[in-house]
């Protein structure tokens, strides 16, 4: 088993650990330790503490410097949506962490692997061990392989008001005559896609899709931060 996670860590993240007893921490419950007293092993939650830390300010100043127009409160509640025991019991299933948690037997019949409350403890614990074992930029280069992408996927979409941050954005140099209109709907009465495009006065910016001219509205000027963003660059 730990010949496996070295070998996935290596493929999937060019994440080889100089001191491999932090990732054998970092992936040991208390359950084990307990059953294996005369072994000297030590358990994930220290080092879980200390991930948690390194996430919370990572995605911090990742997001802070993404969303320049966002205020603190929205700040927040992406924050809270990207570091929490959803988003991280994913990425761990995701990195196929639970198959490498060393479990009690207990804990193993009581179907722990699955738990996502544990699942969220090692992925920070992970986090710790890296951290602890590379530093900072190692930490940031797994996280920007393993979540941030999430939102340009839409993960993390229902606490991002995009129009609202497509209006601050382009509000920054003057007055900007932003409207939506709507392209084109078809599918059933009951199953209507609807497609959007978002123009700042004549000049069109970007084009979204969805169930409700809503949701439409909100890809399209999605669509058009991102372009904006690859303008800037």
């Amino acid at each position: 088993m730990k010949k496996s996670i070295d070998a996935e860590l290596k493929k999937n993240f060019q994440i080889e650990f100089n001191d491999e007893s932090l990732l054998d921490e970092a992936l040991t419950q208390a359950s084990y330790v307990n059953e294996h007293p005369n072994q000297g092993l030590k358990f994930y939650e220290r080092i879980e503490f200390l991930g948690d830390a390194v996430l919370q300010l990572i995605v911090s100043e990742y997001i802070f410097k993404r969303y320049p127009e966002m205020p603190q409160g929205k700040l927040t509640r992406l924050r809270a949506a990207m570091v929490c025991e959803t988003s991280f019991s994913q990425f761990a299933r995701e990195c196929h962490f639970d198959q490498y948690i060393r479990l009690g037997k207990g804990e193993e019949k009581g179907g722990a692997r699955n738990r996502s409350s544990l699942l969220c403890d090692i992925f920070e614990s992970f986090v710790g061990a890296l951290y602890l074992d590379q530093g900072r930029p190692a930490v940031e280069k797994f996280v920007h392989t393993v979540i941030f992408p999430k939102l340009d996927t839409g993960a993390f979409d229902h606490v991002i008001d995009y129009k609202t941050n497509l209006q601050e954005v382009l509000q920054r140099d003057g007055d900007a005559l932003i409207h939506y209109d709507l392209l084109n709907e078809a599918g059933p009465d009951n199953e209507l896609d609807f497609e959007v495009a978002v123009f700042d006065d004549k000049r069109k910016l970007g084009v979204g899709t969805g169930k409700s001219k809503k949701i439409a509205e909100q890809a399209a000027a999605k669509d058009a931060l991102q372009a904006l963003r690859v303008k800037n660059v």
